[in-house]
């Protein structure tokens, strides 16, 4: 059953107020909302605003009579799902219900109504409607699990092909220059074993992170906490990212204390942080990106600042959503796994990882950390 499920709605048509109030008073009950037409013009204006789980419609109205309105709702695409119960006072000499079931009628009732028969038919079609909700709800989700998976194909495919399609041409020059004797000089080469490096570890990190989300998914993402010195770890992050931060024109400072002590799986951890700070030198547009740890009660926070584009409000939850990123990213290179990973091992750690942002300027992701080892 779906979670938050809104108010079943039924509709009820009779020309009399009486027979109204004594029909609501049946049918009304928890997650319903009961709406009451005098004529058919009334219910054909209710019919077009709501959608109803249910219509109980009086045969013998002055206007437009039960017949006719069931005949507009079954020619109606909005309406023609709508199960329909007729009422009539009539003897059952007129035939009215023949008439009923050929017009789409579910079912025909005939006054004095049986309280007992009308709760129960009530209940049934509520119950029904309930599960075609349900079941809608499911098949949504199906198919936004197929357009997942089919766009993460693409993505995969493309990522993948571009570091591939790179390191086959740099084979292809290098045999190349074999085959004429001109091996390239020393410099040369160690430029070329450096773009090979970078793009082996860009296929790596791509894997990597797959392997990580098929872990986390069959809860095999496995935690080795241990004391570590959460301080240490920035200051050497840092400075191994200087040649990447030196790369892209982007100033990398850092404020932290010399040494701040927790438990935590040091390595876990690391990727966290390398996933921040590869995000803000790739996204900050140029701008300096601040690293800074403090402790705040009782959890250590490491904060990542860039100066970059920011992250509209509506984009900052959905991020660390599986293959989610902001209409600001959406045309650098990545699969959009690496902040739902890093959410999920902050929060495997009893803490947390959010964003503070505004448009247009930059973005600040906050990981906390519990500073005593959780339970």
């Amino acid at each position: 059953m779906i979670t938050d499920t809104p108010a079943a709605k039924l509709l009820l048509v009779d020309d009399l107020r009486e027979n109204l109030v004594a029909l609501q008073a049946l049918v009304r009950g928890d997650g319903r909302e009961v709406f009451c037409a005098h004529s058919g013009e009334e219910a054909l204006s209710l019919l077009l605003e709501h959608e109803f789980a249910l219509a109980i419609l009086d045969v013998q109205m002055p206007g437009m009579n039960g017949f006719e309105l069931a005949e507009l709702m079954r020619g109606t695409e909005r309406t023609r799902r709508i199960p329909i119960v007729f009422v009539s006072a009539a003897g059952r000499e007129m035939n009215y219900a023949f008439r009923g079931y050929e017009t789409g009628a579910v079912d025909f009732l005939h006054k004095p109504l049986d309280p007992q028969t009308v709760r129960s038919k009530a209940n049934v079609f509520v119950d029904l409607f309930r599960q075609r909700q349900a079941l809608e709800h499911a098949q949504e989700e199906l198919q936004r699990a197929v357009r997942m998976r089919d766009d993460f194909m693409g993505l995969v495919s493309h990522e993948l092909r571009n570091p591939l399609n790179t390191l086959y041409l740099q084979v292809q020059v290098r045999k190349r220059l074999l085959a004429s004797g001109k091996l390239p000089e020393p410099p040369a080469l160690v430029q070329m074993a450096e773009r090979d490096e970078r793009q082996v570890r860009s296929m790596i990190r791509l894997l990597d992170d797959m392997l990580d989300v098929t872990r986390l998914r069959t809860g095999r993402l496995g935690m080795e906490p241990a004391p570590m010195d959460l301080a240490q770890m920035l200051h050497s992050l840092v400075e191994a990212m200087g040649e990447q931060a030196k790369a892209a024109s982007t100033p990398l400072e850092l404020d932290a204390p010399p040494h701040l002590a927790l438990t935590a799986d040091e390595f876990r951890i690391e990727q966290v942080v390398t996933n921040l700070l590869t995000n803000a030198l790739r996204y900050g547009g140029g701008g300096p990106v601040r690293v800074s740890l403090a402790t705040e009660g009782a959890h250590a926070v490491v904060s990542v600042k860039d100066q970059g584009p920011g992250i509209a409000p509506q984009d900052q939850e959905r991020i660390f959503g599986q293959f989610e990123r902001a209409e600001a990213t959406s045309a650098v290179p990545g699969l959009g796994l690496g902040l739902f990973i890093s959410r999920q091992i902050a929060q495997a750690h009893g803490g947390s990882l959010t964003v503070r942002s505004e448009p247009g300027a930059g973005a600040e992701f906050l990981l906390r950390l519990p500073l005593d080892a959780p339970a």
